[in-house]
């Protein structure tokens, strides 16, 4: 036979590229990147806020303007929102995040130094939270063309540190792209947190500014939609039936509901579960709404800022049932709470870091598929509570709801509202529609134990990290997640006057997009939540007011004339100023049908004992002084004791 010629070799076709800077690059892939969860698909990051400074003014900046951030009516334009300051893009990202049920989210982009560093407020919030933002914070030359270069941190120890290292404990994810090819993995680990129920939070990729505008031959493959579905994983069937057998055996179960049923979009599932099992449901602040007010086994808030019926049947529980919580010390009172002796815990949650909480049975699964899962086994086996339980929780319920009518009661309308009659007013106006934003203070305790939540979306509290200055920004980024052509649903920003000094800065932003934000400032002059904590704990309402100094240095003097109306006014607001109960009824309702921004003013008078809101109805830990000279401290330091006493640890 004749030897067989060689084969003829392949012709080789590269892989096409496209060549771009490492930012166009970025913002390229962003743009293509989709979630899908129950056959919904959307975009993963929605749009771009930014401050441009000289960090990434050339990289990202021209970047956005190359995706045609003012529309190209193309489905993969990146647009870009205009912030006025970093730790408030970041707040509005967590908003519109937050309101997507963490299906969709924004990203932030900075220059260096101090624009950098001010996101690290926003960054623990969104992580403690579980919520999704992207940071693209500039970083200093990878190169080191020069050193040190502008606002860089020079490390004796370490050259490979900048500011931005101070981003990393708050982050989920972090990485620093000191080439360009170094991107490609990077991004897609970025977006892999970000669509992970378990693992969402800040994700942090930082960019030295002379690697944003460098060019590199990227891979078209890099740029093709990629979708990132979001899991529903069904609990274990060793744990789910460990649950049912616990569940089965209590006779004084309690839910407790965390934000974790909205993230999962639990509540039809949860309503069911209730049905079937007559369990009474409390919440914490982000669960609130996990239930509608006036489902008859909703009791309302738990632990220090909870009522009384939810934390009564707390202390009685044999078997507290979490769903999606954190357990944080709110909510169990510091520890004191849960004071049966032979109670248990059941918890549902998608991590198993929470699950494992309090010595808990864990169920590790996400919200709604775990209820789905007992309420299944639950069913036929003919597990409900006691009627005379039911009756129980169900008469405490209307009990607690008189006290509700009476802090919201308004009997003489020429009078100044109190802080709680200001809520009785806007529970009177609002509906389902509505959307109420808060954070810090006292407004959340009040709002805990009093609010009337009427929708799944109606309370947007932010109290996993309880930062003043998140209402204004977190409610622009809830108008741009609910805004569908005309923007119809009312949100609204509640803020005393110590959280507007903080952070007023995104009014403009609301001003500049012609956003319907409303928002509603309550001058009491000072720190009312710290200023009666303080008295509490023995430190005699010091530095808690805002009054000009007294003649022994002190701060009792007159109030400071200090005008916030005028100042949101000459932010672009319009102000409507309310000094009585009348006057306030008219501008809420007259806000509510506003087309624009619009703020509602109002001062606050300081309620009695009877007409305020209900004291704590648990405890909470803020250690006092051991040894002090003052009778406030040494009488409080006695009550301390006597509330630590009954601390213990659920083992």
């Amino acid at each position: 036979m004749s030897p067989t010629s060689p084969a003829s070799p392949k012709k080789h076709h590269p892989a096409p590229t496209r060549r771009l800077t490492t930012a166009q690059a970025l913002v390229a892939f962003l743009a293509r990147q989709y979630t899908e969860r129950d056959g919904r698909r959307q975009r993963l990051i929605s749009a771009t806020w930014g401050i441009f400074g000289h960090g990434n003014v050339a990289g990202i900046g021209q970047a956005l303007v190359e995706a045609g951030h003012g529309g190209n009516g193309t489905a993969h334009r990146m647009p870009y929102l205009q912030g006025r300051n970093e730790q408030a893009m970041v707040h509005a990202a967590v908003g519109y995040a937050r309101q997507s049920g963490r299906l969709s989210a924004q990203a932030v982009t900075t220059s260096i130094g101090p624009g950098a560093t001010n996101l690290v407020t926003g960054a623990a919030l969104a992580t403690i939270n579980r919520l999704p933002v992207l940071l693209l914070p500039g970083d200093t030359f990878a190169t080191r063309p020069a050193d040190p270069v502008l606002q860089q941190l020079e490390v004796p120890y370490a050259g490979d540190v900048s500011v931005n290292d101070c981003l990393r404990p708050v982050s989920r994810y972090f990485d620093r792209i000191t080439r360009p090819e170094a991107l490609i993995p990077a991004a897609l680990q970025a977006m892999r947190i970000l669509a992970d129920p378990a693992e969402t939070g800040a994700v942090t990729l930082a960019l030295p500014q002379d690697v944003q505008a460098e060019a590199y031959d990227w891979p078209e493959e890099f740029f093709a939609e990629r979708d990132w579905h979001i899991r529903r994983p069904a609990p274990d069937t060793h744990e789910r039936d460990a649950a049912v057998r616990a569940i089965r055996s209590a006779r004084r179960p309690l839910i407790v509901a965390g934000g974790g049923v909205r993230h999962s979009a639990a509540e039809e599932t949860l309503a069911a579960f209730t049905a079937a099992t007559r369990i009474p449901v409390a919440s914490t602040q982000a669960g609130k709404g996990a239930l509608r007010h006036d489902h008859p086994a909703d009791v309302g808030g738990i632990g220090h800022t909870g009522t009384a019926t939810a934390d009564e049947l707390a202390r009685t529980a044999d078997l507290v049932i979490g769903v999606g919580t954190r357990f944080s010390d709110f909510t169990t009172a510091s520890g004191t709470l849960f004071s049966n002796p032979a109670v248990r815990f059941l918890h549902l949650n998608i991590t198993a870091f929470d699950a494992h909480k309090l010595a808990a049975l864990p169920l590790v699964a996400d919200a709604r598929a775990g209820l789905e899962a007992l309420t299944a086994a639950l069913a036929g086996r003919g597990y409900r509570v006691d009627p005379a339980y039911e009756t129980e929780y169900t008469g405490a319920k209307e009990a607690w709801e008189e006290r509700v009518e009476a802090s919201f009661a308004t009997p003489d309308p020429t009078a100044r509202p109190t802080q709680t009659q200001v809520l009785g007013l806007l529970d009177d106006l609002v509906t389902e529609e509505d959307i109420l934003i808060n954070a810090a203070g006292s407004l959340p305790g009040d709002l805990h134990k009093l609010w009337r939540t009427r929708s799944r979306d109606q309370y947007h509290v932010e109290y996993g990290y309880s930062c003043m200055g998140y209402e204004i920004p977190a409610a622009i980024g809830v108008l741009l997640a609910t805004g569908t052509g005309q923007r119809t649903r009312p949100v609204w920003a509640l803020v005393g006057d110590g959280t507007y000094l903080m952070n007023p800065t995104e009014i403009v932003t609301a001003v500049q997009e012609n956003l319907p934000l409303k928002l509603l400032i309550l001058q009491n002059h000072g720190y009312a939540s710290i200023g009666g904590l303080s008295e509490s704990v023995g430190a005699e309402r010091f530095g808690t007011a805002y009054r000009h100094r007294d003649a022994d240095g002190g701060f009792t003097g007159p109030p400071l004339p200090v005008d916030l109306a005028a100042n949101a006014a000459s932010l672009g607001l319009r102000v409507l100023r309310a000094t009585t109960v009348d006057d306030l009824r008219k501008a809420l309702s007259e806000a509510r049908d506003a087309e624009g921004p619009t703020c509602v003013y109002v001062e606050t008078e300081t309620p009695d004992t009877v007409s305020g809101p209900p004291p704590a109805q648990a405890w909470w830990d803020v250690p006092v002084a051991e040894t002090a000279s003052r009778p406030a401290a040494v009488k409080a330091r006695e009550e301390y004791d006597r509330q630590v006493a009954a601390r213990r640890r659920h083992l």
